[in-house]
């Protein structure tokens, strides 16, 4: 048994990029934790029926995975720039503190969206054997509608793989939550996409359906 924790910018990434392995990771008796950054908030500009409907979806999601523990800083979306580093170090180092991850999943670098990219930043500074020797495993999740625009030059070239034949139709099941998230085919996010990803990826993997990622560190 290890305790694993992913890290989204915005609620959805976590499933995009690794529901999945979050998934089958619970089913094999692994402790799941998740770290969220940024949420909607009336402070923020959004309708409080807006506010509640994510909530609500976010509810859902909590049970649809079973998480041993949600971590959710609330902060504005597209604004993490304008937020102290230090200080955001520092909540991320408290929460790593206290749950001591084996496994940790970032977004990608070189993902488009600044969000992303700060929060990549941001927690893999926190895993620094020195500060975090309970960090074993480092990963960099693929997220649809983000990773698949990066740069010819700074791409996402995925050499981890997890077989997530058992687990898509759960995956989709839970994205599908995300109701204001979704959107016809060819906006990145919906079903079929999520669908035909994981079934490049798979065929890459030598399996029906697999999650990508990017293994920064490994220590056996």
């Amino acid at each position: 048994m290890k305790k694993i924790l992913v890290v989204s910018a915005h609620p959805d990434d976590e499933t995009l990029g690794a529901g999945g392995t979050l998934l089958k990771s619970n089913k094999e008796g692994n402790k799941i934790f998740w770290l969220n950054f940024t949420d909607m908030s009336e402070d923020y500009g959004y309708s409080a029926g807006d506010v509640e409907i994510r909530q609500a979806e976010i509810r859902k999601v909590k049970k649809a995975y079973s998480f041993e523990g949600f971590y959710n800083l609330g902060l504005k979306p597209c604004f993490l720039s304008e937020y102290p580093r230090a200080e955001l170090i520092d909540k991320t180092a408290k929460i790593l503190g206290e749950i001591r991850p084996e496994l940790v999943i970032l977004p990608f670098k070189n993902d488009p969206h600044s969000d992303h990219r700060i929060i990549f930043e941001i927690v893999y500074s926190c895993t620094k054997a020195f500060r975090a020797p309970f960090v074993k495993e480092t990963l960099m999740m693929e997220v649809l509608s983000e990773t698949e625009f990066s740069s010819s030059d700074n791409g996402f070239v995925p050499n981890y793989f997890v077989d997530i034949s058992a687990y898509l139709d759960k995956k989709i099941s839970v994205m599908q939550n995300y109701k204001k998230e979704l959107q016809e085919h060819p906006f990145p996010r919906n079903a079929s996409n999520i669908r035909a990803l994981a079934t490049y990826r798979g065929a890459t993997a030598g399996c029906q359906f697999a999650e990508s990622f990017i293994l920064l560190k490994k220590v056996v």
